[in-house]
């Protein structure tokens, strides 16, 4: 079989495969934390497993091996695909930025300001501002993938890349707001093992295993000194060096191709997945009568629904208005579909939420914000581009 060309390309072939692999594990945790099973996975996920790697975290648990652990390795990738792009791909040049960058700008700034109308006044609820701020690429693909030909490739690309500029804000946002306690002596030492992993590049080192073995006591260190660990994927990821191939960004002899592909299909059929089963899971049996309509369930689902395709479309109506940046090769109505599907913001909101909230029943009204949010952008955005294909 022929071998793609790029990770790009087999993402917009294959990996909704990987988003509906995601709602399969998302629709379990909700099957399981609603059965008589719910104690078993509520205990599992809490299970001590290993020891206090950092004290501000206890303990290391099921939990927090898969938020804090395996994804670190997910903005890992994301780190990757953010440098490919920028260096060797759709965001090289600097026209090509414009558009995504003005788009994931209101596309982040509107969510945002909704969240903060509806649940702003409510004491406490404002730290989860960020929440309903990103998109989660795995589920837009994979609902794209069900329309097929319907979509042109050209929106399924500029989704992409607003996507990964969707995610540097998101990784900034993590870093920067829910972020504290820092330990000053462990974040030296992260920036002296990054600085090493730095320095093997600009020597030429083309060996992945150094990489991979400093990215772990990157990790490590990043966790340690109180700046949320994930963030130590994208940094890792900064480091790692990169061979242009223009037209074809698939070098063998490139650490960051290499690691790239080794990396997108358990992140995409396993890391993915098992962080959805791990965090989807909310019990909606007892809840009290109001809660579906709690100040941050509201917000939460229409920062997603209503913020995201608001600020994302008005964003590019108002570029391309001014003459800022070009129309992607689509009609309107297939334009504000895909603002629509940037709603879906499933596995980043989740993640954000977790960080924003200790208290376990805030972390609930979150999920089921997420949930409603995600679940109506998505109907929305396919039936939308489902009519725009037809009129085309």
């Amino acid at each position: 079989m022929r071998k793609p060309l790029s990770v790009l390309r087999a993402f917009l072939k294959s990996e909704a495969s990987g988003g509906i692999v995601l709602i399969v594990a998302a629709l379990l945790a909700l099957l399981v934390a609603n059965s008589s099973l719910a104690g078993s996975y509520e205990h599992l996920l809490h299970a001590e497993t290993g020891p206090m790697l950092a004290p501000a975290l206890g303990p290391m648990t099921v939990h927090l091996w898969i938020n804090d652990g395996l994804m670190a390795v997910f903005f890992l990738l994301v780190g990757l695909e953010i440098k490919r792009e920028l260096v060797d791909g759709a965001l090289t040049r600097p026209a090509d930025r414009t558009l995504p960058v003005i788009a994931a700008a209101g596309g982040m700034i509107a969510p945002a300001l909704v969240f903060l109308a509806i649940a702003g006044d409510t004491a406490g609820l404002a730290r989860g501002w960020a929440i309903p701020a990103a998109t989660d690429i795995a589920f837009a693909v994979g609902v794209m993938a069900l329309l097929g030909k319907r979509v042109p490739a050209s929106l399924k690309l500029f989704l992409t890349t607003v996507a990964i500029v969707d995610d540097m804000g998101a990784v900034a946002i993590i870093a920067l707001a829910y972020s504290g306690g820092l330990d000053l002596g462990a974040l030296a030492a992260a920036a002296g093992v990054l600085a090493a992993m730095i320095a093997l590049g600009r020597r030429k080192v083309m060996a992945v295993s150094p990489y991979l073995l400093l990215s772990v006591l990157l990790w490590f260190l990043v966790l340690r000194s109180g700046v949320h660990a994930t963030v130590a994927g994208v940094l890792a990821a900064s480091a790692f060096p990169v061979h242009r191939s223009p037209g074809a960004p698939d070098h063998v002899d490139s650490p960051l191709h290499r690691v790239e592909h080794g990396l997108s299909g358990w992140v995409a059929f396993l890391i993915v997945p098992l962080f959805g089963f791990a965090n989807a899971g909310v019990s909606l049996t007892g809840l009290p009568p109001g809660a579906f309509t709690a100040p941050l369930v509201l917000a939460v689902a229409a920062g997603l629904f209503v913020g995201k395709q608001l600020g994302m479309f008005g964003a590019i109506a108002l570029a391309v208005k001014l003459g800022w940046a070009a129309r992607p090769h689509a009609g309107w109505l297939q334009i504000y579909g895909v603002t629509l599907l940037a709603g879906i913001g499933f596995t980043m909101s989740l993640f954000i939420g977790g960080l924003a909230f200790a208290d376990p029943a805030l972390v609930d009204q979150v999920k089921i914000g997420v949930l409603a949010g995600s679940l109506l952008s998505a109907v929305a955005g396919f039936s939308v581009l489902r009519l725009a294909g037809r009129r085309a």
